[in-house]
């Protein structure tokens, strides 16, 4: 008997490994690796997700309906162009399995989110890095990469881990210099929480074209990552096209009802941004005052870079915060073994990894 053989480029895929969540041994951490947000989810969202309950028996809406106006409401958009799924991710998958197909390249930043080689290679296409500037998205650099066989271009802004982005004439610039047709996705996971007067989100660009697709997701600022729920703002044929490949009831009911109830509670949402906005900073600064170098973010994270030395670099950094229960990030696979990503929790969080990273440094 043998087993049926995967399509080529299947097995040169390294699966996605998501955020350590547990410690052996330690029966309360505090999580910083996954981005998620600092304050829990909406009160609104979950008492929707508690009224649901008893009435998970039932199919939910397959279109998504008001989740979709929800969002249209709240962002100004044409429902009839959004597009809904189990979180962002599905949708980023969505967009290769739709318009890639073998011998096609993927483009993508040096430090993209890994799911985009991942989509990529399931695909038989050929994932190409385009090198980064000072750990952000390089427009000359992607531009340099195209060729004829390029057929879409990842674009997370914010970049995730590196908490970098590109101001909104760069992205127009990335868009005009690609050829017509070629697929542009704005990967804009961390959006609300990005307060710079030369940012979007890619909106603009999207209403202007038809040849690109903004993604957001649930799982940050909303805090529903366990849910799985994302959504796309499209052009219409390119909507038209993800909502044929789509599973038909991709989105829960559960979480259609608790994305709708986050959306509309905006009072939340700028408390969350508050808080980000001040830890962020308070953060970056204890450990800059520690002697670590750490990278300008407009996310709800930070990338800090530890020394080469000894006993003080990235990987010891990771085991001494375990020692103690905390969890960061090493991004490692993103070709960034020097440095951890740390999430931006309560303020308890942040103080406690500050001291234990005190203590680590020896300060």
């Amino acid at each position: 008997m043998s087993s049926p053989i995967a399509r080529p480029g299947v097995m040169d895929i390294e699966a996605y490994v998501g955020g350590t969540a547990k410690l052996p041994g330690v029966e309360r951490v505090i999580k910083l690796s996954s981005n998620e947000g600092a304050l829990g989810p909406s009160p609104k969202a979950v008492a929707a997700l508690k009224a649901q309950a008893e009435n998970m028996h039932r199919y939910p809406d397959g279109h998504s309906v008001k989740l979709r106006q929800a969002l249209a409401a709240r962002w100004q958009l044409d429902a009839d162009r959004i597009v809904c799924g189990c979180g962002s991710d599905d949708l980023l998958q969505l967009l290769v399995h739709a318009y890639v197909g073998g011998g096609d390249e993927v483009l993508y930043s040096q430090h993209g989110f890994l799911i985009y080689p991942i989509a990529a290679k399931a695909v038989g296409a050929t994932p190409v890095a385009a090198p980064e500037t000072d750990l952000t998205t390089s427009v000359d650099n992607l531009l340099a990469k195209v060729t004829p066989r390029t057929r879409a271009v990842f674009v997370a802004n914010p970049n995730n881990p590196t908490g970098t982005y590109l101001p909104a004439a760069e992205m127009r610039r990335l868009r005009e210099g690609l050829p017509n047709g070629v697929l542009l996705v704005i990967d804009a996971a961390y959006a609300e929480y990005v307060n710079r007067n030369d940012y979007s989100a890619g909106v603009d660009l999207v209403d202007e074209r038809d040849d690109v697709v903004m993604t957001r997701t649930f799982s940050k600022i909303y805090a529903m990552g366990g849910l799985r729920l994302g959504w796309a703002y499209c052009p219409t044929a390119v909507a038209d096209v993800l909502n044929r490949i789509r599973g038909p009831f991709n989105v829960s009911s559960a979480a259609q009802l608790a994305g709708q109830a986050a959306v509309e509670d905006d009072g939340f949402v700028e408390l969350a941004q508050r808080h980000n906005e001040y830890w962020r900073p308070w953060l970056t600064d204890e450990l800059t005052r520690l002697g670590l170098k750490v990278v300008p973010s407009v996310a709800n994270f930070i990338l800090v870079r530890f020394p080469a030395t000894k006993g003080r670099t990235a990987e010891d950094a990771d085991a001494f915060l375990h020692q103690r229960g905390i969890i960061a990030r090493q991004v490692a696979a993103y070709g960034l073994p020097e440095y951890l990503r740390i999430t931006i929790g309560n303020g308890d969080e942040m103080r406690a990894v500050a001291a234990v990273l005190g203590e680590f440094m020896g300060a």
